[in-house]
């Protein structure tokens, strides 16, 4: 037991444990976190499904860094906890008692003649005390006057009181780990998100980017209403730097892009053969339209994506919401029945993809592309910012108390003899000595001026 004790109390185990929380903390800030698999194995290759497996890929949530923490706050309870009950006695039940040659050895001490009996002494040098805020315990032992005077006593603590901010801090840091999360959020115009796992809702009411005079961006701002069991609960605008708070979740105004659900595509449509359609289509993903030939041709756009990519099982899909590569799934049927379909590209107007049952007979190319603007909100839920807070303060209080309110102690023995009352001092303070030096020397000099 006293083994485990002075392991978990070593302060070698916590700057090991703050090294390594530090090594570790340097590998998340160089490794992106909390990216999609494809985006790790496009990054780094075969290593990506290792960093994966180690959880450097989210660093933060992994079991072996919330170890290292649990265990540091381990490390920091117990060495306060061995150490506090010594400073409770100390600061609630002092020795007065002391021995009269030990005051001469303090770096602050005085020996003093009066010619007045003990008692009388004993009263004047304690009302002096006490004058100067020290608070006086008293003794008489062995035909002597034993007195303690303290001041700022809760100075002994401060290092107590950052230690319990610093677990509170950890307490925090493992609650958001474990409970907390952020996420991207997009919402097109007049549309609602789900929340996830809120129980609420938000609907974008209107977005608006403001300029500065040089065309830079100014601001974006998102018009919100958050809607609770189908019913607006409350409107807000959310801007960059003006998050909204809502039941413990934060919103905040991350950039913009472009809604390409609503998107609104148009295609030239070509006949290959002479006398064929040639003809202009606006429609968005999900519609169709008739071309108006004799033959009942209808075009449909059955999917867009922004930024065409196969993904590793081969399967299209957009890597970012940005127009780098626009490609298109379309489809032409007649009479009801399709004829054949396909993805054509923005940017390569002369890759098509379009297969079926016959050989396609028209050229269609995108001539366009317009999306209403989308707005892009991060919201976070980190239920440990109560703790984080409160561990703040206890640290702030606990370094105010160390630096700015150390204790103060003078001692004092008074021993009576043939009438005179010979007084011996001495003061001592682990900070704050030169303020305890001036009051020690007006102690002094009050009791050599008194008559």
């Amino acid at each position: 037991m006293r083994s485990a004790l002075r392991l978990f109390s070593s302060l070698r185990l916590a700057i090991v444990l703050i090294i390594l929380l530090i090594a570790a903390s340097i590998l998340g800030t160089l490794i992106p976190q909390g990216g999609a698999p494809e985006d790790y194995a496009a990054r780094y290759g075969g290593a990506a499904g290792l960093l994966a497996a180690s959880g450097l890929t989210r660093l933060y949530h992994s079991f072996w860094y919330l170890g290292l923490v649990a265990l540091l706050g381990l490390n920091i309870a117990v060495c306060t906890l061995t150490r506090l009950p010594g400073k409770i006695c100390r600061a609630l039940r002092p020795r007065v008692e002391t021995d009269a040659r030990a005051l001469e050895a303090l770096k602050l001490h005085d020996r003093i003649k009066r010619s007045a009996p003990a008692a009388q002494v004993g009263t004047a040098l304690e009302s002096s005390l006490r004058s100067l805020g020290f608070r006086v315990r008293g003794l008489s032992l062995d035909g002597r006057r034993h007195l303690l005077a303290r001041k700022r006593t809760a100075g002994l603590f401060g290092a107590d009181v950052v230690h319990a901010g610093l677990l509170v801090l950890l307490a925090g840091g493992i609650v958001s780990a474990a409970g907390g999360f952020r996420a991207e959020l997009p919402i097109g115009r007049g549309r609602t998100a789900e929340v996830p796992g809120a129980g609420f809702a938000l609907r974008l009411d209107d977005f608006t980017t403001e300029y500065h005079p040089d065309g830079s961006v100014k601001a974006w701002k998102s018009a919100v209403t958050v809607v609770e069991d189908g019913k607006p609960a409350r409107q807000a605008v959310i801007a960059v730097n003006h998050p909204l708070v809502h039941r413990g979740y934060s919103f905040y105004q991350m950039s913009y892009d472009y809604d390409w659900d609503a998107a609104r595509l148009t295609l030239a449509v070509r006949g290959q053969e002479e006398g064929g359609p040639d003809e202009t289509l606006a429609l968005s993903p999900g519609q169709a339209l008739p071309l108006g030939d004799a033959q009942g041709t209808e075009i449909a756009v059955r999917r867009f994506l922004p930024d065409f990519v196969l993904d590793g099982s081969g399967k299209p899909s957009t890597r970012s919401l940005r127009p780098d590569n626009p490609a298109a799934l379309v489809e032409v049927s007649r009479g009801g029945v399709q004829e054949y379909q396909g993805w054509i590209f923005a940017r390569h107007p002369d890759v098509s993809g379009l297969h079926g049952r016959r050989e396609p007979d028209l050229d269609i190319r995108i001539k366009d592309i317009d999306a209403p603007p989308l707005t892009v909100l991060e919201t976070a839920k980190d239920p440990g910012v109560p703790f984080i807070w409160l561990g703040c303060i206890l640290g702030l209080a606990g370094l105010f108390l160390a630096f700015y309110w150390p204790p103060r102690e003078i001692r004092a023995v008074l021993e009576e003899s043939k009438g005179q009352t010979e007084i011996r001092l001495g003061g001592q303070a682990a900070k704050g000595k030169d303020r305890l030096a001036a009051e020690f020397a007006s102690l002094t000099e009050s009791l050599r001026r008194t008559p």
